[in-house]
């Protein structure tokens, strides 16, 4: 059975995509620890980062790195983290959180929960910007 990732970025589960080409996939995460908190992924379903090849690996990078330039024009804050932990959905995916502090990347906080609205202009906005 195909992980929710894939199902989202197939289309099959709505999200707040801000994203897209080919083989990957960015979209909002809908528990963010910091608006503006975006999940991006390969559509192929792996697991594991690592266990991509170094192509394929490049080309996640380099696509996450587009899409944190966009969230960095739309959303103020001092950078862009990034982190990948990969524990909870097995299917590989980048987080890029808009970050003022070191505190807005903790993982282990409550997190978020915004209304439908914001949600919508936020994806709107980081989708605007993506180059």
């Amino acid at each position: 059975m195909a992980s929710i990732f894939s199902r989202i970025a197939a289309g099959e589960i709505p999200s707040y995509k801000v994203a897209e080409d080919e083989n990957h996939f960015a979209f909002l995460d809908i528990n963010p620890v910091h608006p503006g908190h975006v999940l991006v992924i390969p559509k192929k379903e792996v697991d594991y980062i690592f266990d991509l090849s170094d192509d394929e690996y490049a080309a996640l990078m380099l696509f996450a790195k587009r899409v944190a330039k966009a969230i960095k024009e739309a959303i103020p804050c001092r950078k862009v983290g990034v982190t990948v932990i990969g524990l909870d959905v097995p299917h590989t995916h980048v987080h890029l959180v808009p970050i003022d502090k070191g505190e807005d990347m903790n993982f282990c906080a409550p997190k978020l929960t915004l209304p439908e609205k914001e949600m919508a202009e936020i994806a709107r906005n980081i989708s605007d910007k993506f180059e």
